[in-house]
């Protein structure tokens, strides 16, 4: 599966903004979805994830309650709304499939990757 994310940009603290991430190639449906981002001079990190079905989202404790993951199985599309947005954000985003059955965080778990987006959020 390929993977092209969008939507990123310079936004300030407190902004808001959405990353896609469309996916072609395969059956959208049949993947776990992921967000990573990856801070200069950092590890990449997971943000959240997303079920086949989008019935289960978990994220890392520093997004939950400003970031919200979704996705859209008719357009192979997910989504990253990210609200109250704070200068420690600031990253290149990725998006990630995996087509195993994990629940697994770990970027190694995940098969497919996108090119990544940069989000820079000013204070």
């Amino acid at each position: 599966v390929q993977l092209q994310a969008s939507g990123g940009g310079l936004v300030q603290a407190g902004g808001s903004l959405r990353l896609s991430c469309a996916a072609s190639g395969r059956t959208f449906s049949n993947y776990r979805m992921g967000w990573f981002r990856q801070a200069p001079g950092k590890e990449r990190e997971f943000v959240a994830a997303i079920s086949r079905s989008g019935g289960s989202t978990y994220y890392t404790d520093s997004v939950r309650g400003r970031f919200t993951i979704s996705r859209d199985n008719a357009k192979s599309t997910v989504y990253l709304q990210m609200n109250s947005l704070k200068p420690e954000d600031t990253a290149v985003y990725y998006c990630a499939a995996d087509r195993g059955y994990s629940t697994s965080r770990t970027p190694e778990v995940f098969e497919y990757w996108g090119q990544g987006t940069l989000v820079t959020v000013s204070s």
